[in-house]
């Protein structure tokens, strides 16, 4: 017998959720033929055999979540020696240095609670962390967990986050705790347009734009070794909002790409992304982000960064405004823009520079 593990699906993923199993226990399989596809850094992957041989047992179903490392796959007669297999990793040229793991954060003393109580919660379903403590010296009472419970049976059963949303959970926890964010906002007079611009092509011009003329914008940071890498090419992550939760593909290169080759390369992200048969490869290694929320609604945000990117930028909804226009009362078109930095590694002034440039290529006549 021998057992073939979860992988290393790369960027210090941990785990990942099964999705489909496309072998059953007694198959016999072939080197490279799929065994299992799984769901992790916001994609679905489909993991090889690392081997040719009878499988003798499968660990997980449909839904568990597995560890990088813990078995997937039991092979009985004529399983060969584990190629190491490796999905989605991605050849830079360069070994980027691992950062440290991060400490635990220190034992915190939570609110006492009585042994009758406690039975009190356990008996009405109530969990103890979601109870507000009101008794002397930040004790749960009997009213507190009653109070709860009441509550609670207004809302809807609990469900743990899978796939997507669980996926963003954890980046979005990751990115609170590391990040230093700051916001500035501004908005481009696009009154000037010609009628039908494609606005996101618009947008994504504009940033490339305004990373080459503050390229600190356009960066890397990594808190672990303290360095800061500026990145002369632009791949930009595009968010895209899906019914299961938001992916954000890369658009590669876009300073040396024309209108059309842009237009078609967001095309296909989009409906990869909305397929949810996008390769892995396409969400990893964006150096800044390009939130368009606006086309559902909103002005301005104040948005999150994923690491090690430093900036991300947000446009808002197109909205007719009156405002001074050569020094006359106008009704003029504007789009809200949003740049939200890592204020560690980035000043303000060399954010507000973005913001101008930005504003500047947005405002520019075609």
């Amino acid at each position: 017998m021998r057992q073939f593990t979860l992988p290393d699906l790369g960027e210090g993923l941990e785990e990942a959720e099964i999705v489909t199993w496309y072998v059953n226990e007694g198959d016999h399989v072939v080197t490279d033929q799929p065994l299992v596809s799984v769901e992790t850094d916001k994609a679905v992957v489909e993991i090889p055999s690392p081997s040719s041989g009878r499988v003798a047992h499968l660990f997980g179903a449909k839904g568990d979540i597995v560890k990088v490392g813990a078995p997937l796959v039991e092979f009985a007669e004529g399983a060969e020696q584990d190629t190491g297999t490796i999905v989605g990793e991605l050849s830079t040229g360069e070994q980027e240095r691992a950062a440290p793991a991060p400490s635990a954060p220190p034992d915190r003393q939570g609110p006492q609670v009585f042994p009758a109580v406690r039975a009190l919660a356990r008996k009405l379903d109530v969990a103890l962390d979601l109870v507000e403590a009101t008794g002397p010296g930040g004790t749960i009472t009997r009213a507190d967990v009653e109070r709860a419970a009441k509550r609670m049976s207004h809302t809807g059963p609990a469900e743990p986050l899978r796939g997507l949303r669980r996926a963003m959970a954890q980046r979005m926890t990751a990115a609170h705790a590391e990040i230093v964010p700051a916001t500035v906002t501004d908005e481009a007079d696009i009154n000037d347009w010609r009628q039908g611009e494609d606005v996101t092509i618009r947008l994504v011009r504009a940033i490339a734009a305004a990373c080459k003329a503050e390229l600190a914008l356009n960066a890397w940071y990594h808190s672990g070794t303290g360095e800061r890498r500026l990145i002369e090419r632009i791949d930009l992550g595009i968010a895209v909002d899906t019914g299961d939760g938001l992916i954000v593909p890369v658009l590669r290169n876009v300073a040396e790409r024309g209108v059309s080759d842009l237009r078609a390369g967001l095309d296909r992200l989009r409906a990869d992304a909305i397929a949810r048969s996008i390769p892995p490869e396409e969400l990893r290694g964006a150096t800044i982000t390009l939130s368009n929320f606006g086309m559902i609604g909103g002005r301005f945000a104040n948005l999150v960064i994923v690491p090690p990117q430093t900036a991300i930028v947000g446009a808002g909804r197109i909205s007719q405004r009156v405002v001074a226009h050569r020094g006359q009362p106008a009704v003029r078109r504007l789009l809200p823009l949003s740049l939200t930095f890592d204020h560690r590694v980035v000043t303000g002034g060399e954010a507000a520079r973005f913001l101008v440039a930005l504003k500047s290529d947005l405002e520019r006549i075609s």
